[in-house]
């Protein structure tokens, strides 16, 4: 099983280049680290990896994306979820403890957590919706990429009309956080649910707009039509 590893690294490493890597590092404010690999290059090599393991047990699986995870390298953590999320329809109950350890554990930037937590956690939390109780405690953790993934878990099921009560008491949680990239993280989840929701979103915030930082606040409304968008900011107070 560590061939394929090996495979994945040389071929990442093949397919580097500097400039790749050096426009990568604008997007963030973190150290991160990158081999320079477009990521529609990473998701084929990704893709052609898997064949040769997707007859593998899901243990087998999960061991073979740890090992990604370890590496710290940004391309290697995209396959992880990648490989992670293929297997989706074998996912049980006792797979959450796992998921929620390779966020404390392993994420270190808002990259790796949203393609992670989007389709993964997201999927796991269709299927398994209890858990969501579990990103309720999330929204306590010390570690801002945790208190991130408790809200951009909820983007899809979000935009499937999902969730409602359930995102709006994370939004609660979230709501006077100091961290933006956790403001950015329950913005982007509010305007998710206005897909379905946005009469629901758009009260929500009106009702919050003094106190909601203004990060999260532009960030929920940005699908809204002017006229709300316009209502929703007349009397945020600067922060």
């Amino acid at each position: 099983m560590s061939n394929i590893i090996e495979q994945v690294r040389q071929e990442l490493i093949n397919n580097s280049d500097e400039t790749t890597k050096e426009s990568g590092k604008r997007f963030f404010k973190e150290e991160v680290r990158f081999y320079g690999v477009k990521t529609m290059t990473v998701s084929r090599i990704s893709k052609e990896a898997f064949k040769s393991i997707k007859k593998l047990s899901k243990k087998e699986i999960f061991d073979l994306c740890e090992q990604l995870w370890l590496s710290g390298m940004m391309e290697e953590s995209f396959i992880a979820c990648n490989w992670a999320y293929a297997i989706n329809k074998q996912y049980t109950e006792d797979d959450f403890l796992l998921f929620e350890r390779w966020v404390n554990e392993y994420v270190t930037n808002w990259a790796s957590c949203d393609t992670f937590c989007n389709h993964t956690i997201g999927t796991f939390l269709e299927m398994y919706p209890l858990y969501i109780e579990k990103l309720k405690d999330w929204t306590k953790s010390q570690n801002r990429w945790v208190r991130r993934a408790s809200a951009v878990s909820l983007i899809i099921p979000a935009r499937k009309g999902l969730f409602k009560d359930d995102i709006f008491e994370i939004a609660d949680r979230l709501l006077l956080d100091k961290d933006d990239l956790v403001q950015k993280g329950y913005g982007w989840m509010l305007k998710s649910l206005c897909t379905k929701y946005e009469d629901d979103v758009y009260q929500y915030v009106l009702s919050k707009r003094d106190i909601m930082p203004r990060t999260a606040l532009r960030y929920a409304i940005e699908k809204m039509p002017p006229p709300r968008k316009l209502e929703a900011m007349k009397r945020e107070k600067k922060k």
